[in-house]
């Protein structure tokens, strides 16, 4: 979570939520505002994973789980640099983080993320997730999604 790959690409993950959503470039000072009102706890052992994922040795996705119970796992996180996308990265990804939470105990994982957010929604949903119920009253939720691990 604190090497230089892993903060150069939720700083990356930060800036365009933001501006998606602000319809315009986050700054330095919002982006490290908004990494700051939102801390990634959880994400780490035992409770959580972190991951990051290398194209050709680059680093050029991440995405983290953490426990939300004994049986559940949370994707939260998820980024995958432009570079990458379309060339396979956000499915393998995908795999190691539920991987990872195979490996805490999890027998399902669970999502939420905006309308805007189009391109996530659609890797989803490719990759087996099905729309739920809302579980979590986040600020920015608006489409929830969950897939058995086991």
């Amino acid at each position: 979570m604190d090497t230089p790959d892993a903060i150069a690409l939720r700083r990356a993950y930060y800036a365009e939520l933001a501006g998606r959503y602000w319809k315009r470039p986050a700054t330095e000072a919002e982006i490290d505002r908004g990494l700051a009102d939102d801390p990634d706890d959880g994400l780490v052992q035992p409770t959580g994973r972190f991951v990051v994922g290398r194209l050709a040795g680059e680093a050029l996705a991440c995405g983290g789980i953490r426990l939300l119970d004994p049986r559940t796992v949370e994707l939260t996180r998820v980024y995958v640099d432009p570079r990458a996308r379309g060339a396979g990265g956000g499915a393998a990804l995908l795999a190691a983080l539920e991987e990872a939470g195979r490996a805490l105990g999890a027998e399902r994982v669970r999502l939420d993320t905006r309308s805007d957010l189009v391109e996530a929604r659609a890797l989803y949903a490719r990759h087996g997730y099905r729309e739920i119920p809302a579980y979590n009253s986040g600020p920015y939720a608006e489409h929830w999604f969950e897939k058995p691990l086991v």
